[in-house]
């Protein structure tokens, strides 16, 4: 009976263990189980957490550049305030100066106006007093803006390759001289011209010299004989490298050979009447 009493107690401490082994099990399985699950919860949370701060981060650097444009932008508002207000005193200074510029254009349109009309009133003056006695292509007058031009055949002149001036010669320079005098506000320069055919004398040692010398020869006659004022009175020689016509022919020679008397205001006087009131 005590044996068998011992038997049972052994067998149901047996079993109780048995029962409870298992019960362990399962309970650490749940156990590792949700430890698991919480390891996962736990990962999940510090991922959505980094993204969030991620996120978050991302917002506030936008947040940042879009003070940054906006500074930007009102810098650049008011720099376009600044240069739209000094473009426009640009423009109205501009417009301003284009403004006098164009009453001072119109000023000395007057002024040399004024001066062609002085200049048309002495050529007519010129032709009327030389045109007894002379056929035209012996002397010609012409008139180019602000210069009158007066071209006297050399054989009204000179003997062919003289400089020497005749008496009858000295007729027309008078009448010449009396339209200068007239008008002290002008200088006066005499040009030489020649033909191609070379000259070589004692006195001239070519057609650079013939030109100059008569138109030297002109100047003292009218300063000389009629009193033309010298400090109005220019020399120049052309000699034969400006002709009108070709030198291959007789006539062509002719209209080569040639004195001109050049009429222009001095740029002291011009530039005064463009500073007087123009009526």
């Amino acid at each position: 009976m005590k044996k068998l009493l011992v038997l049972l107690i052994t067998t149901s401490v047996v079993l109780s263990s048995c029962v409870s082994k298992k019960q362990y099990t399962e309970l650490e399985g749940n156990y590792n189980k949700k430890s698991q699950e919480l390891v996962d919860t736990k990962a999940d949370l510090m991922k959505c957490r980094i993204e969030s701060e991620s996120k978050l981060s991302a917002l506030e650097q936008r947040v940042l550049d879009l003070k940054k444009d906006k500074e930007k932008t009102l810098e650049y508002v008011d720099n376009l305030t600044v240069l739209s207000k000094s473009a426009s005193d640009n423009i109205k200074e501009t417009l301003s100066q284009m403004g006098k510029k164009d009453e001072y254009i119109k000023y000395i349109q007057k002024a040399i106006t004024k001066r062609d009309s002085l200049n048309l009133a002495l050529g007519f003056k010129l032709k009327s007093v030389l045109k007894d006695g002379y056929h035209d292509e012996d002397i010609q007058i012409d008139v180019e803006k602000t210069v009158v031009y007066i071209s006297i055949a050399d054989k009204l002149l000179f003997k062919s390759g003289s400089h020497i001036i005749s008496n009858d010669a000295k007729k027309v320079l008078k009448k010449v001289a009396e339209v200068i005098a007239a008008q002290p506000e002008l200088e006066v320069m005499v040009e030489g011209y020649t033909d191609n055919k070379s000259i070589s004398t004692a006195d001239m040692k070519d057609n650079w010299d013939l030109s100059v010398k008569r138109s030297t020869s002109v100047i003292r006659v009218l300063q000389g004989d009629f009193n033309i004022e010298p400090s109005r009175l220019i020399a120049a020689g052309r000699s034969e490298y400006m002709p009108l016509e070709t030198n291959d022919t007789v006539e062509g020679r002719a209209r080569n050979r040639r004195t001109r008397i050049v009429l222009m205001p001095k740029l002291d006087q011009f530039f005064k009447l463009m500073e007087s009131k123009v009526e």
